[in-house]
């Protein structure tokens, strides 16, 4: 058998990183969809000095986001699927108030006035740790966790306790520090200053631990092998 399983992407922050074009990759990851979507950033880790200029940026663009009907111009993104799953992801920002988590923009007060349908605002919340319910379950939602780190070393070691492995990303301007992530951290989809790292068709969809089950993987030679009835026929001729 063969199959996806679920998610808890993170996003690396370091201070070297280009900030503006960073928040808009954040933006995308975690609120494009609604935040529902397997491959979501939907935990933050802005490592040393990269949380002030990060956040400061992040926070107003988050709030400046137009939350309405999708088919809309100028509208950044739409409601939810169902009303039942935005009770649950409502329900997991009232679960993050409650364990101590702080909100920088709750999006229970950022949905459309007068409009139908099943709305909820794009949520950030800062200093989560990792006993938190929104740090280690999939919200499958607009719902930012951000875990505060002092070295890439700690933000690895983060990343590898999860136990899932689907996709994450890194953004920086050093060569030595995305090296260092990608060959170190236990996630099989890795995007250098990419906020989503869907790969292409002709390569694996490639989640590791949790996030997926079997021993082949979704896309590209993985499938093809995976539907193939192979044969080994073992020859010796004198």
């Amino acid at each position: 058998m063969q199959a996806l399983g679920g998610a808890k992407n993170h996003l690396i922050v370091m201070d070297d990183a280009d900030m503006p074009k960073t928040v808009e990759a954040i933006i995308s990851s975690a609120f494009g969809a609604a935040g529902e979507r397997c491959l979501a950033g939907s935990v933050l880790v802005p490592v040393g000095d990269a949380a002030g200029p990060l956040l400061d940026l992040l926070v107003e663009r988050t709030k400046a986001l137009t939350v309405g009907d999708g088919a809309a111009a100028g509208v950044e993104m739409g409601p939810l699927v169902t009303s039942d799953h935005c009770k649950k992801v409502t329900g997991y920002v009232e679960k993050g108030v409650a364990e101590g988590a702080v909100p920088l923009v709750d999006g229970r007060q950022h949905t459309p006035a007068g409009k139908k349908g099943h709305f909820l605002g794009p949520t950030i919340f800062d200093h989560v740790t990792k006993e938190m319910t929104i740090a280690k379950e999939e919200i499958f939602g607009p719902v930012l966790s951000v875990m505060r780190v002092k070295t890439l070393d700690e933000a690895i070691d983060l990343v590898n306790q999860s136990p899932y492995g689907n996709a994450t990303a890194i953004f920086t301007s050093s060569g030595k520090s995305a090296r260092e992530y990608s060959s170190r951290c236990e996630v099989g989809m890795v995007g250098v200053n990419v906020g989503v790292a869907a790969p292409m068709a002709f390569f694996p969809f490639a989640g590791w631990k949790n996030s997926f089950f079997g021993d082949l993987h979704a896309h590209g030679k993985d499938a093809v092998s995976f539907y193939t009835e192979q044969k080994v026929i073992m020859s010796r001729w004198f």
